[in-house]
């Protein structure tokens, strides 16, 4: 399940960023408490969620 806190998503105890670029149009954000870069980014906030569950799971599979 994924939680907005504040200005971060929530997902299997990973939190993750959310900015607005209005240069660009995109939200987009990076997991949080990490060692590593990973970063996440949609036209829609709606699909910001969607992404960052995405980014969440490459990292686990990667890691």
């Amino acid at each position: 399940m994924i939680r907005p806190l504040e200005n971060h998503l929530k997902y299997k105890n990973y939190k993750g960023s959310i900015h607005y670029s209005s240069a660009d149009g995109v939200w987009y954000g990076k997991i949080l408490e990490i060692n590593d870069l990973v970063s996440y980014e949609a036209e829609l906030k709606e699909n910001l969620k969607k992404v960052f569950v995405e980014a969440v799971e490459d990292y686990l599979r990667n890691k």
